[in-house]
């Protein structure tokens, strides 16, 4: 059984104080995919009465990362996890509530399995497309995450 969006709100208020503040929230999660919210506030707005980018970066890194971290648990296998590259693209002002998600979670799987046949590290692309609440495309980030089975020491 994989871990549930509740538990990882728990997780972010823990371990992750800065999303949980600007209220990001997982609201699904699944092996397949991951979806993560945040509403536009005064605590997550630029001068520009928008979204910051940095916000939405944060929701649509854990709309992937969560997916990560739940394929990780369920391979019961010690493995490291990192970002090793990102890209984003910005098309309308993020403001209201923003809808992250990622559909992307079949593609861990094959990594976590060839980290531990091999041994050698994996990498895969995973997107995050933030919707507003008109259905309308705020943003699109992309995270190259890496996966590895920990040297045992």
């Amino acid at each position: 059984m994989g871990v549930t969006a509740q538990k990882f709100n728990q997780f972010t208020f823990l371990k992750l104080p800065a999303a949980w503040w600007t209220g990001v929230r997982v609201k699904s999660i699944n092996e397949g995919s991951c979806v993560v919210t945040v509403k536009h506030s005064w605590r997550n707005q630029n001068p520009f009465k928008s979204m910051f980018w940095a916000v939405q970066g944060m929701a649509a890194e854990l709309s992937t990362g969560a997916m990560v971290i739940n394929q990780i648990r369920q391979s019961g296998k010690k493995i490291s996890m990192l970002v090793a590259n990102n890209n984003a693209n910005f098309s309308k002002k993020a403001t209201g509530r923003i809808t992250f998600t990622c559909n992307d979670g079949h593609l861990i799987k094959e990594a976590i399995d060839k980290t531990v046949a091999t041994g050698e590290g994996q990498t895969f692309w995973m997107k995050s497309v933030g919707v507003n609440e008109d259905g309308i495309v705020v943003s699109t980030f992309n995270f190259e995450w890496t996966v590895k089975v920990k040297s045992s020491k």
